[in-house]
């Protein structure tokens, strides 16, 4: 049963466009782009995966599951049609959403991820945040002092931290950490089975340095989209919109409007 996604807007007009998260992240982390890409010339709609951020909380996160979720959203905002872009996680949620549905996706921007099957070490980082005892805490800078040890990473804590909100009785987290967990071998899998329609217009931007987008990685995409696009951005990693922002909207906006660039 699909749920009712938590979403922000930008711009008002203009050829919708929705951004997916990647696993642990937010809307909010997008928000950045997504003013960038609405640029008065587009409607974009960042939005929260379930289990995540201001949307509900539910124990199926199943990729199929997520891709209801984003139709349902179009289907409630009366969009018959629209462009999707999703970061790692999100990407994985576009593809199914896409290869599902095509007539649904104009165009499809699968941000460094691929429809494979990748190992994870993501277990140190949920049992930190599970087992962090909230009680006391009054600022992130006192839960991020708490997660040092276990994640000496600055800028993943930080990054985590963001999905840690002050309520009038305390800090809490954002995230669904119990179904995140059960979830893990889901997540960082791709459901398998009929390819399905050629969507045709589709982009994957990745970082050069990235583990995530390797040429076997991206080899696989091909059964699935083949006329894909590749796009490597130099000097970035995962997080390629974050690295090298100017790089990878400049690809994107090419993409969805060749005919501006």
């Amino acid at each position: 049963m699909p749920v009712q996604l938590a979403y922000r807007e930008f711009g008002v007009a203009g050829e919708p466009l929705i951004i997916l998260h990647g696993l642990f992240g937010t809307a909010t982390n997008w928000s950045g782009v997504a003013r960038q890409l609405s640029d008065q010339r587009r409607r974009v709609l960042a939005v929260d995966l379930r289990n995540h951020g201001g949307s509900p909380h539910t124990p199926d996160m199943s990729y199929p599951a997520m891709a209801a979720d984003v139709r349902a959203l179009m289907d409630d905002l009366g969009l018959p049609r629209t462009a999707v872009m999703g970061h790692s996680m999100g990407g994985k949620v576009a593809m199914r959403l896409a290869l599902e549905t095509p007539e649904r996706v104009s165009r499809l921007v699968v941000v460094d991820i691929a429809p494979v099957t990748y190992p994870h070490d993501f277990a140190t980082i949920l049992a930190a945040m599970r087992d962090l005892s909230l009680e006391g805490i009054e600022r992130r800078s006192g839960a991020d002092a708490l997660l040092e040890p276990l994640i000496p990473d600055q800028a993943v804590r930080l990054f985590l931290l963001q999905n840690l909100m002050a309520t009038g009785a305390g800090f809490r987290w954002l995230l669904n950490l119990e179904a995140i967990g059960r979830s893990m071998a889901t997540l960082v899998g791709f459901p398998t089975g009929d390819a399905g329609p050629d969507l045709g217009d589709a982009l994957f931007v990745s970082g050069a340095r990235s583990p995530y987008a390797t040429p076997e990685h991206l080899q696989a995409v091909l059964p699935y989209f083949p006329q894909a696009a590749f796009r490597a951005i130099a000097a970035a990693g995962h997080w390629v919109h974050a690295e090298q922002p100017q790089a990878f909207l400049d690809a994107v906006r090419a993409f969805l409007d060749p005919s501006v660039a």
